[in-house]
């Protein structure tokens, strides 16, 4: 029986991608997540589309019901779900003190709630595998702030989980990755900018969401079974930590 897996934030960008190589590189029937955008693909590489604005506790309940009432379990859960890098202004002082919470619930509260929703249903069947997106600003500093704490936050709770035992040895690993500059339609990057800003940058231009994709797609699968609470930098060597 194929594996089930659940991308949220799975209608464009890095989530799309990632649908299409969970679906096409290991043949997983996948889910995809998004606030209110339909999926732009083939149907054929689609289990189901489930609609939730996860800065809604009560969306995200409902959600996480539906799927288990649809499916009983999840066996790969990938927190694709985030953003807000871009939120509130470069001066701390003018940008509003609900920036904080909003930036945080929407990448690392969701991530919480949707790995401990679906963990117990991998604990039962012995196998699985939680990929969160994070960013090369969650492990350096360089973007505001709140996106900075929140996704340092992402990658700190994925080691947390990775370094329990009784999650551990029951193989079910927990990894992060952290994409640099991707460019992604309708995110700030046309064309002309892009590329001058990719003049900057080591391998001379942005990445791509199936570049990110591809590793989530190893991490996700059996080879990556000894893949443990990493954080892989995904940034064509533009972030400067070891």
């Amino acid at each position: 029986m194929s594996r089930i897996a659940l991308v949220t934030g799975g209608t464009h960008g890095i989530g799309l991608a990632t649908v299409e190589a969970l679906r096409h590189e290991l043949d997983y029937r996948v889910m995809a997540l998004s606030r209110t955008r339909q999926p732009h693909t083939d149907s054929k590489h689609w289990a189901i589309h489930y609609q939730c604005d996860v800065l809604k506790p009560d969306e995200v309940a409902d959600v996480i019901e539906r799927i288990t009432a649809d499916y009983g379990h999840v066996d790969v859960l990938v927190n694709n779900v985030g953003g807000g890098g871009r939120w509130g202004t470069d001066d701390w002082l003018t940008t509003e003190a609900g920036t904080w919470d909003e930036v945080m619930r929407k990448n690392f509260t969701a991530a919480v709630a949707f790995t401990t929703a679906f963990l117990p249903g991998m604990l039962h069947r012995g196998w699985g595998r939680v990929v969160t997106v994070s960013s090369l600003y969650g492990k350096e500093a360089g973007g505001r702030p709140w996106f900075t704490a929140a996704k340092a936050a992402q990658i700190a709770m994925m080691k947390s989980f990775a370094q329990t035992k009784a999650y551990a040895r029951r193989s079910i690993t927990f990894n992060s990755v952290a994409p640099g500059p991707i460019q992604i339609e309708g995110t700030g990057w046309d064309r002309e900018s892009a590329k001058e800003y990719g003049k900057t940058l080591p391998l001379g231009r942005l990445g791509f969401p199936h570049e990110v994709a591809q590793v989530i797609a190893f991490l996700c699968s059996d080879k990556a079974s000894l893949v443990n609470g990493a954080c892989i930098a995904v940034d064509g060597g533009q972030g400067m930590s070891f």
